[in-house]
């Protein structure tokens, strides 16, 4: 019984990975049209590269800032408050 249980976390653990990376991949194509856009409507026409770049610093940004111990204490629920 324990060596299904495990194997049942395992493949959860699989396929959550998998569903992240994903989820990883659009926002980073929808960070990169919004960077886009976003330039072109401010008049600039950068490269490629730079659009690239930028999508890349912001997705990364959003990584990080979601991963930080600070979130996990914004997101505490305080009884009363």
């Amino acid at each position: 019984m324990a060596l299904l249980d495990n194997l049942g976390t395992l493949a959860s653990s699989i396929v959550a990975a998998l569903v992240m990376f994903v989820f990883a991949i659009l926002t980073y194509f929808i960070t990169v049209f919004v960077v886009a856009t976003g330039a072109g409507f401010a008049g600039y026409s950068p490269s490629g590269d730079f659009v690239t770049l930028a999508a890349a610093v912001l997705v990364a940004g959003s990584i990080v800032a979601g991963a930080s111990p600070v979130s996990a204490i914004a997101g505490s629920d305080n009884d009363g408050l």
